[in-house]
């Protein structure tokens, strides 16, 4: 069994009415769940929950009581700059959001990920994603060694602070109500919209208000109800509940009023003309990345970069390209081929999905590998000749019938035959089918006499012949020189090693991130 990092025990005692969250009427039910960052899982009650579904909300005098109790905070494990140069990569913790990372017609994006990607190359390692939904537990996690690093447009607030330790400040940002514009309100003057929405903060005395209770938002609400002097119905919603699926309930009509960073509210006013987020709730915070608090080394190294880093052109460039993005991009980043919003990665899925069980592939590797081939162009074309989707040179292609002018799915059906090809001539050669299927890319991508000829290396040079990273793929680098390709162990000549090399990491990098986001 799993073990949890944390338990709420959440006490549920009644609900009246509808609510625009659970979408259901009235109920009464003792439930006592246990919570981790993977799942809810049924221990007493009547009610069975799964992760996802929202259970703490009620309404009026009754709304649902949560009783909310945490384990202490392990302590942070001992893992500095040096064990992660060490290990090879940096592992990030962050959201599917528009400000952080998300995938677009097949290629990983967002503010947050290319920042990562720009500090992982000046030290030297890799990047690994991955995608918490509950801001809450990453802390948990963080401390724990499941990841290096939080990055997600996160604020830096005293709470946060008892937990990790944050970079110095890359951005500013204020929290603003977001409200829905009334309808035809294009058609109104500005006195006549503004009676109809909140204008002053004041103004939200008696109101419901939904954000997450461990968030920046909530602490505020609660600061702003002395300032203002009146209480705000402040309605918390579970932590895998992101800022944006609550901005989108405001821009549907489900929710009245939701507060959000600036920065993030005008990247979705852009999508959502109708919401109106003009009102400013705070004075500006600042934003940073969170790190381990005996990770001292890794926070002086990102402080360090971030202060070199920030005087570069390209800095700018990526921070106007993420927040001062046309209307029109913005709508197309939202769209059905980003994991925002839609849940595809290019044109070609469904042909994708119908012939990858063919070869017993997921659809999704199969994307990750037409994506490096032809970036989803179907009039792609190598320096060497290969062209189409999936690069065929024309030697090959016409082995399988199709040219420059067939059609896509000819030219998938003649990849997924060519594939299968490979598969046959490997499955009794290589036992595993994790280092199989990197066999079998390295050759779809450089030819199977020039992966046969790295193995008859592996074997001689004392590298076992059945891996591929560290092993084989060392060797096909060594083809490009001369003491090993006119060696007599080699039967194919010449070849460019890094290309096979950098094909295979760089389609299974593209796969992990689509299996992150793209169901």
């Amino acid at each position: 069994m799993r073990k949890l990092q944390f338990i709420h025990v959440i006490r549920i005692y009644r609900y009246l009415g509808h609510h625009p969250f659970l979408g259901c009427q009235g109920y009464r039910a003792r439930v006592h769940l246990v919570y981790s960052p993977y799942g809810l899982r049924y221990l007493e009650g009547r009610m069975r929950v799964n992760f996802g579904d929202i259970v703490a909300f009620a309404d009026s005098k009754e709304r649902a009581k949560i009783d909310t109790t945490s384990l202490i905070q392990p302590s942070p494990v001992d893992f500095d700059i040096d064990k992660i140069v060490e290990r090879g990569k940096l592992v990030a913790l962050t959201l599917n959001s528009s400000t952080s990372y998300f995938v677009y017609r097949g290629q990983a994006m967002g503010y947050e990920y290319e920042l990562l990607k720009r500090f992982t190359q000046s030290i030297g390692v890799e990047l690994e994603i991955k995608i918490i939904p509950d801001v809450n537990s990453m802390f948990t996690l963080l401390n724990k060694g499941e990841g290096d690093i939080i990055a997600c447009n996160l604020t830096i607030t005293q709470d946060r602070l008892k937990h990790a330790r944050f970079s110095e400040p890359y951005n500013f940002t204020r929290q603003v109500l977001v409200q829905k514009r009334p309808e035809n309100w294009r058609n109104m003057s500005y006195p006549e919209i503004n009676e109809q929405t909140v204008v002053s903060p004041i103004e939200l005395i008696g109101k419901k208000v939904y954000v997450n209770k461990s968030s920046a938002f909530f602490s505020r609400l609660k600061s702003l109800q002395n300032e203002i002097g009146g209480d705000i119905d402040i309605v918390s919603v579970p932590g895998y509940i992101g800022t944006e699926k609550l901005i989108k309930k405001v821009a549907d009509g489900e929710i009245p009023f939701t507060v959000a960073d600036d920065n993030v509210a005008k990247l979705n006013a852009t999508y959502y003309p109708d919401l109106d987020i003009s009102v400013q709730l705070s004075f500006p915070q600042q934003i940073g990345w969170a790190m381990r608090k005996n990770s001292s080394g890794l926070i002086k190294a990102v402080n360090k970069w971030f202060e070199e880093d920030r005087k570069k052109a390209v800095h700018a460039y990526i921070y106007n390209k993420y927040f001062r993005a046309s209307k029109e991009k913005w709508e197309n980043f939202n769209g059905q081929y980003s994991s925002l919003k839609g849940n595809r990665i290019s044109d070609y899925d469904e042909l994708l999905k119908e012939y990858s069980k063919i070869i017993d592939w997921d659809w999704r590797l199969l994307a990750a590998q037409m994506y490096q081939e032809s970036k989803f162009r179907v009039d792609a074309k190598s320096w060497a000749g290969a062209f189409g989707l999936m690069q065929f040179m024309p030697e090959t292609a016409a082995q399988y019938g199709i040219d420059s002018t067939s059609p896509p799915e000819e030219h998938i059906r003649a990849a997924i035959l060519y594939i299968s090809w490979l598969e046959d001539y490997w499955q009794n050669r290589i036992y595993d089918p994790e280092e199989r299927l990197k066999f079998i890319l390295a050759s779809y991508n450089v030819g199977l006499g020039h992966v046969m000829d790295a193995v008859n290396l592996a074997i001689s040079l004392g590298y076992n012949p059945q891996v591929w990273e560290n092993n084989v793929a060392e060797c096909i680098l060594l083809k490009s020189q001369i003491e090993y390709y006119e060696s007599d162990l080699v039967k194919h000549g010449y070849c460019r090693g890094q290309e096979p090399f950098t094909y295979v990491k760089k389609i299974l990098y593209q796969y992990e991130h689509y299996k992150r986001v793209i169901s």
